[in-house]
């Protein structure tokens, strides 16, 4: 009788660190979806230029990550009409978060060429694909 519920309690356990990926993945690959949609109604002229991070290394994830969070509090919408979907598409992004356990990284935000609003949401983008 306890092997069986031995037995059990593995495979429940298993189940579930199975399903835990699939849901990450879907979730970045729901953010991946909404970039695009914050990139037709982001203000790309007369704005302020944002630290980009590009092809960042491994060690440097989760520093590229913050430094993008920082980035989307200055993005601005075009207009007031896109101004509600903006909002919360810049909420949503905002909720991305990556835990690698024991990273350290030398550079900063900082340490990042300017680019526009636009080819930041690229990079944005792209870094999420790399992290899936």
């Amino acid at each position: 009788m306890e092997r069986m519920l031995i037995f059990y309690m593995l495979f429940f356990c298993s189940s579930v660190a199975l399903t835990a990926a699939p849901h990450k993945t879907a979730k970045y690959k729901q953010l991946l979806k909404t970039i695009p949609l914050l990139e037709s109604t982001v203000k790309d002229k007369d704005v302020e230029l944002l630290h980009t991070p590009e092809n960042p290394v491994n060690g440097c994830l989760s520093t590229a990550v913050t430094c993008f969070q920082k980035g989307l509090l200055k993005l601005q919408p075009e207009n007031s009409q896109v101004n509600a979907t903006f909002t919360q598409t810049i909420r949503l992004l905002k909720r991305f978060t990556l835990n690698v356990p024991g990273e350290q990284c030398e550079s900063s935000c900082e340490s990042y060429k300017k680019k526009s609003p636009k080819e930041f949401l690229k990079s944005f983008e792209k870094l999420i694909k790399k992290v899936i």
